[in-house]
This record gives C-alpha cells, sequence and structure tokens, in this order.
C-alpha cells in the first residue's frame, strides 16, 4: 500500500515526461519577468528608438525612389526591420543583468539548485521575449498611424509574435555567452555596443539584398535577423513577401537558437569563476 501510495504521488508531481523541467524554466522566467514588472523605466526607453527610425529615417528615405522595396512604400518596406531592431537592441544588452546577479550572489544560489543549466539558459531567454512582445505592440501602433498597411489576421499575427518571440529568445542567449565570457559591465557593454550595428546593417532591416555587396550578401545570409526580418515582412505587411520562404525562415532561426542554448549552457557556470 505505502509503494502505491508512492507511485501515485509521483504521478501526480509529475504528469508528463519534462514536466519539472518546464516548471524549472518557467520558474527562472518568472523571477526575471517581476523585474520588469517592478522596474518598466527601462522597457519605455526602448520605445524611443522605433519612433525615431521610423518618423525621421523612414519618411525621408519613403521619397527615394531608388530603394528596390518590391512595390510597397519605403516606410512599410522598413517597419519590420525596426521592430526586429527593437528586438534585438533590446535583447543584446540582457546579459548585463547576468553581471549584476554574480555581483550580488543570486547567480551562485541558482547554480547550486539541482535544476539543469539549460533551464537557466532558457528561463531567461523565455523571460526577454515579454520586453519584445511590448515593443511589438508599440512598433505596430506607430506603423499604423503611419498609415502603413498592416496585416490583422490571426495567423500571420501569431507568425509575428513566434518570430518576435524566437529572434528575442537568439540575441538574448547571445547576449548571455558574451557576459559569461567577458564577466565585466564595461567590457560586456563596449561589446555590446560594437555587436549591434553589425548585425543590424548586416541585415536586410533597411534596405534589401540585393543593394549589397556580394561579400556582405554572404555575411547577411549567416545573419539570424536577416531571417527574422524576412519572415515579419511576410506576415506583418500587406503586399510583403518572403524572400527566402517562411520555412528557411523560421528554420534558420530555431537552429541558431538551438546552437546558441547549448553553447551558453556549456559556458554559463563559468560566469561565476
Amino acid at each position: 500500500m505505502p509503494l502505491a501510495h508512492d507511485s501515485q504521488v509521483s504521478e501526480w508531481v509529475e504528469p508528463f515526461p519534462g514536466a519539472n523541467y518546464i516548471r524549472q524554466t518557467m520558474a527562472v522566467a518568472e523571477a526575471d519577468v517581476r523585474k520588469l514588472i517592478h522596474d518598466p523605466v527601462e522597457l519605455f526607453t526602448r520605445m524611443v528608438q522605433p519612433v525615431l527610425w521610423l518618423l525621421i529615417f523612414g519618411q525621408v528615405f519613403n521619397r527615394t525612389r531608388g530603394i528596390p522595396t518590391g512595390g510597397i512604400s519605403y516606410i512599410a518596406f522598413m517597419s519590420p526591420g525596426i521592430l526586429a531592431q527593437s528586438v534585438l537592441f533590446g535583447a543584446i544588452f540582457y546579459g548585463i543583468s547576468l553581471i549584476f546577479e554574480r555581483d550580488l550572489g543570486i547567480v551562485q544560489k541558482y547554480l547550486v539548485s539541482p535544476a539543469p543549466r539549460s533551464t537557466l539558459v532558457l528561463g531567461r531567454a523565455i523571460s526577454s521575449t515579454v520586453r519584445s512582445l511590448c515593443q511589438m505592440v508599440f512598433v505596430y501602433l506607430i506603423a499604423y498611424l503611419l498609415h502603413v498597411q498592416l496585416r490583422f489576421e490571426l495567423l500571420p499575427l501569431a507568425g509575428v509574435v513566434l518570430a518576435v518571440m524566437l529572434g528575442s529568445a537568439i540575441f538574448s542567449t547571445f547576449s548571455l555567452i558574451v557576459a559569461c565570457l567577458v564577466k565585466s559591465r564595461e567590457r560586456f557593454m563596449g561589446i555590446g555596443q560594437l555587436l549591434t550595428m553589425p548585425l543590424f546593417f548586416a541585415s536586410n532591416a533597411i534596405y534589401p539584398l540585393s543593394l549589397m555587396p556580394s561579400w556582405l550578401r554572404v555575411i547577411s545570409r549567416g545573419n539570424p535577423l536577416t531571417y527574422q526580418v524576412d519572415a515579419l515582412r511576410a506576415l506583418m505587411i500587406v503586399g510583403g513577401g518572403s524572400a527566402f520562404g517562411m520555412r528557411v525562415d523560421f528554420l534558420m532561426q530555431g537552429l541558431a537558437l538551438a546552437v546558441l542554448v547549448a553553447v551558453a549552457t556549456k559556458v554559463y557556470p563559468g560566469i561565476v569563476t
């Protein structure tokens, strides 16, 4: 009888394989989201950049006729790129919180817990998507006020949400890797600023790949941001299209995330040494 009782309790605690893993991952994500709720100032400051890009840069280049945008206005062409840029800029500095937590001794407490290291990485990646989804709503609002023809059907919206979450998870995980390697706030900020612009400009966010020299086009095809923008452009804008195909866009983002999570899991304990 006691054995049967223990078996029933065990079955109730983990109703399906991986339930405990998911619970641990979501616990890490919830802890990070709580910090954002208590201090949302950074979220609002991040919203300034898309306004400047769409209202100033976009309005100026909207008058330029030499940029091939596939039959849509330039402001419509760049709106998905600015959304991807907001995701990138918000996620790429996410790793600095890891350095602060290391200095406060919080990371050490995580590392002595029985949770697998991958749950710590995935939990942070999931929490970063909350910021990006807030930025997504804001960029949609600005684009709508600028009379960009947006798609509001359920499936395209769900695809945009998925692309934004994948992009945020990719670059926040990349940021964690950098934080684990450099281990100091000053170096991290310098490297973060060094990485954002090459990632952004070596993508199709504000101009099509056809305008790039051949060597830059090769680099762009290895940039996860390129595939995120390509998916967003097809899903977000009326008349927009995917240059690579939606399957390729999401497959490349998924592969990038899997590789980065594996690397981050390997180097994560090194943040405390």
